[in-house]
């Protein structure tokens, strides 16, 4: 389960990355981030559900 954990907080770092780089006027790298954060939460969430459903 501490890989879903990190996952999560990796992907927000991408956003967040994403939102300062949106805001200094680079949007070629804020787009890759975004995609890269949403990656990563793809990947946090499709797991975490995976786990949720074999612990029933």
């Amino acid at each position: 389960m501490r890989h879903v954990y990190v996952r999560g907080i990796l992907s927000l770092i991408w956003i967040v990355a994403a939102v300062v780089s949106g805001i200094s006027g680079n949007f070629e790298m804020a787009a890759l981030y975004l995609v890269l954060g949403g990656v990563f939460l793809y990947s946090a969430y499709a797991t975490w559900k995976k786990e949720k459903k074999g612990d029933k």
